[in-house]
């Protein structure tokens, strides 16, 4: 595909605004999913997601439109979460993309992590393309949230899409808009090929999964990869899109999203931010992501001591596909061994601990959830400390 006719978006918006049931039409607007397969909540793959009715990954999905002028285009749509917990993964998601759909729900107008996520997407220099979903409810106020949009966002709401995802009206007009007003992606810097890993996960059976966004040059299955975060080499072994569910293709090229598969057999091969490249003629590091610190801290342990292994190695697996989680080995009088993991808030302990209990079957104890205290001692030093078995 030209890179002319690629677009590449994601959708930002505060929780419950709206972001994945738009995303679930759009993907049934273009044909991507059938009227059989059509289901709320689509792009939500955890159960988790779906009892709660929330995102909690970013899900990148390959879209095929025909466009009024008569030309298909490839959209490549990435979904977001909305809670603050889970900043992190839309912050990444906007780095693989030239646009953002800003999703404003007409009955409550902008809030909080809609102020958040426009500025995230401001930084990444992104187009901002307002939606203003949910117009079929009684109470719906378009003119007050077009006048918010001005004031608070500073974005001009003549450029505002009307829609009601649930309805499904005013859905080709959001597609028209993203081919109009969102940029195609710029040819690559260097003549080698080069690609961001923006996100991975475990497959059991093909080891590390990692999601791509391609900058420069073409990703075939049988290249020679070099990852420069950890100065690995490694063979492409399958490149591929997402049409909800994982599909293969013979190339990825550049301006497109995908994943890729190599024989990556430890999830700490993979740091989400790397940038793959060419082993003979490597290019320069794309900017990556800045590190996060978590905020809460919690010390999770086997209930069986002889689990203490298989703890270990499942929250390696999850720390690959959550690098906001971090984890140290500590013990514990009464307790015996286990790990102090931090979380970036209540919500984001509470469903590593449920993930951990329901994909990995594990029994565990969690600890009460503390922050970082400060302690300035006698002598005038400073130190930080996460667990009160430190207090000097």
């Amino acid at each position: 595909m030209e890179l002319k006719k690629i677009r590449n978006f994601s959708i930002i918006a505060h929780i419950d605004h709206g972001k994945t049931t738009l995303s679930d039409r759009l993907l049934h607007m273009t044909g991507t999913i059938s009227d059989r397969e059509m289901e709320n909540q689509l792009l939500d793959s955890m159960d988790l997601e779906k009892e709660r009715g929330i995102t909690i990954k970013a899900h990148p999905v390959t879209m095929y439109y025909n466009a009024k002028d008569g030309t298909e285009y490839e959209l490549n749509l990435i979904d977001t979460p909305g809670h603050v917990d889970f900043t992190y993964e839309v912050s990444r998601s906007l780095s693989a993309c030239e646009g953002a759909l800003l999703i404003i729900d007409a009955a409550q107008g902008v809030e909080a992590q809609t102020v958040a996520n426009v500025n995230l997407a401001m930084n990444h220099n992104l187009a901002i393309i307002p939606i203003i979903n949910k117009i079929d409810l009684p109470h719906a106020d378009v003119p007050n949230v077009k006048k918010q949009l001005e004031d608070i966002l500073a974005i001009p709401s003549q450029d505002a899409v009307l829609a009601s995802a649930k309805e499904g009206t005013g859905i080709e007009d959001v597609l028209e808009s993203i081919i109009k007003m969102i940029p195609h992606p710029q040819k690559g810097e260097t003549d080698t090929i080069q690609g961001l890993v923006f996100d991975s996960y475990f497959d059991s059976y093909r080891g590390v999964v990692a999601h791509m966004r391609v900058f420069s040059g073409t990703f075939r299955a049988g290249m020679q990869v070099k990852m420069l975060h950890t100065n690995k080499t490694v063979e492409i072994k399958e490149v591929g899109s997402f049409n909800p569910k994982p599909y293969k293709r013979p190339e990825l090229c550049e301006g497109e999203t995908g994943y890729i598969t190599a024989n990556i057999k430890s999830p700490s091969d993979v740091k989400i931010g790397d940038t793959l490249t060419d082993s003979r003629t490597p290019a320069k590091a794309l900017p990556g992501f800045q590190e996060i610190k978590p905020m809460v801290f919690s010390g999770i342990y086997p209930i069986n001591s002889a689990d203490y292994e298989h703890l270990k190695s499942n929250l390696a697996k999850l720390q690959l596909n959550d690098s906001a989680f971090f984890y140290q080995a500590e013990s514990s009088a009464a307790l015996g061994f286990g790990f102090r993991c931090g979380f970036l808030g209540l919500l984001h302990l509470e469903i590593i601990q449920e993930r951990l209990r329901r994909e990995f079957g594990m029994d565990i104890i969690a600890t009460y959830p503390s922050v970082i205290y400060k302690v300035v001692t006698t002598d005038g030093k400073q130190i930080d400390i996460d667990n009160p078995v430190y207090l000097p």
